[in-house]
């Protein structure tokens, strides 16, 4: 368990949160800028001291500002990964990650050389200087050289914002990894929300330094209480387990948890039995009174409706959707809402395109 409670003041922001995180998975901070979500690492990894501040991680006590106690960043057991890499551009690779392994004693290594290189992907540039490779290349170097410190915690500021969209797609398998192999609790800052439904299990809600929620990803993203459901990419995570593959059409199925309902998803072959994320987004389900069976849509769920509300756009609304206890969220006209009748507890089909589903 990671136990946070922060109050610090500037002169025109405040930053007061009060937070019982998982202490293990990835727990995203999530968040416009300005909200609070660097400040809040900074002040766990001690790098801002908020006036009254108590920081555990597990059973270590970093920050205990009513007690006196506060532990220096060079201190604390953790890894920091930034925006930029800041690699040592005079040092190898190689040099760089030795850098960050030297830091601990052989004794209380967590982490080797080998096990970092091979989850990152970076043995084959080993030998090369920083001004030689990407910048997905040298995040990939960066976060190696935090693992390589053994950390009780990783903390990772958006690591992933100074990159284009082709090496953010090259690097997020290398964070899955990371989330599924290595047991290191990890706090993620961003503000992009598909990266967020990607790899967190817990996410906190920030907005003007302070909580406004903190939960299970499938559940605070299907909140229509919160600000998450009104963007435009608003949607839902669910965690299915792969039931079956058809090699010709190539799709995927996937049970939901806790229920016989099953999704196809357009994806490579995978084993039967793995676990597999996947993301549906609102403004991908449509609704209908029958089960269509002449319909290029693939995924028709019977559903139970049980929550509607007005979305940001005034010719629209969102309804959020009781899969066999899974949530769905569906954006949808005013128009159809009421050609459809739509009320609490109302019976319905919900239809979802098998390349639509993001996993």
């Amino acid at each position: 368990m990671i136990d946070v409670r922060l109050h610090l003041t500037y002169s025109a922001f405040a930053l007061k949160v009060d937070l019982q995180l998982p202490g293990r998975g990835v727990t995203a901070l999530y968040g416009h800028s300005g909200s609070g979500k660097t400040t809040c690492l900074r002040c766990i990894a001690g790098l801002e001291r908020a006036e009254d501040g108590f920081v555990q991680v597990n059973d270590e006590v970093w920050q205990d500002s009513r007690n006196g106690l506060f532990v220096p960043p060079h201190k604390r057991a953790l890894g920091y990964v930034f925006q930029e890499a800041s690699l040592f551009p005079h040092l190898s690779v190689r040099a760089n990650l030795e850098f960050g392994l030297k830091r601990i004693p052989r004794a209380q290594r967590r982490v080797d050389m080998a096990q970092a290189t091979e989850l990152l992907g970076i043995g084959h540039l080993l030998e090369r200087h920083p001004q030689h490779l990407s910048g997905g290349e040298r995040q990939r170097i960066g976060i190696a050289r935090a693992l390589l410190t053994s950390p009780r915690l990783l903390l990772m500021d958006e690591p992933l914002a100074a990159l284009d969209s082709q090496r953010k797609g090259e690097i997020l398998p290398y964070l899955e990894r990371l989330h599924d192999e290595l047991d290191i609790p990890v706090l993620y800052v961003s503000h992009a929300q598909d990266e967020v439904a990607r790899l967190a299990d817990h996410i906190v809600l920030l907005r003007d330094g302070q909580a406004l929620a903190s939960g299970p990803i499938g559940e605070t993203l299907a909140r229509l209480d919160l600000p998450l459901a009104l963007g435009e990419d608003a949607g839902v995570v669910i965690n299915g387990t792969v039931s079956a593959y058809d090699a010709h059409y190539q799709l995927l199925t996937l049970q939901l948890p806790g229920s016989a309902l099953q999704i196809r998803v357009a994806h490579a072959p995978l084993a039967l039995g793995k676990a597999l994320r996947v993301k549906v987004q609102a403004r991908d389900v449509s609704l209908n009174l029958q089960a269509e069976a002449h319909s290029s849509i693939l995924n028709r769920l019977p559903v139970t409706v049980t929550q509607e509300i007005a979305a940001d756009n005034s010719a629209h609304v969102l309804v959020r959707l009781d899969a066999g206890g899974t949530p769905l969220l569906a954006r949808i006209t005013r128009f159809s809402r009421d050609q459809l009748q739509l009320h609490p507890g109302q019976t319905l089909w919900a239809q979802i395109k098998a390349v639509a589903v993001l996993a």
